[in-house]
């Protein structure tokens, strides 16, 4: 079963300091790379300034249980073009106050690809 927890718009920025933050709607999340786990993204409150705007478009949050394609996880995807979309998995969800880190996978599995094709 495939479930749309939410949907909106994002956009992925770059500071001064090379620290890429991803806002998705108002929520911000500094988005690093660690050397022993990998990706990860951190909740911020903290108001970032744009160096360099790196992506703009449409973000959808999906929820996924027992769909054979595809992994039993949450699912980001984020607009990267005309009918262009990146997936992400993430293993804990998005991070909140509570948990403030999550750690955000590449994958090449989309929810949205069909819908596209069928265009």
């Amino acid at each position: 079963m495939i479930t749309l927890i939410k949907s909106g718009i994002y956009k992925l920025i770059e500071t001064k300091k090379d620290t890429k933050v991803l806002y998705l709607d108002q929520h911000a999340y500094a988005w690093i790379t660690s050397k022993d786990i990998g990706e990860i993204l951190i909740v911020s409150h903290k108001a970032h300034k744009t160096d360099c705007l790196l992506s703009v478009g449409d973000y959808r949050l999906y929820s996924v249980h027992d769909e054979v394609s595809l992994t039993d996880l949450n699912h980001l995807e984020l607009e990267a073009g005309a009918g262009l979309w990146q997936g992400y998995l993430l293993p804990t969800g998005l991070p909140d106050d509570q948990k403030k880190r999550s750690r955000v996978i590449p994958t090449p599995q989309l929810i949205n690809e069909p819908v596209f094709q069928a265009m």
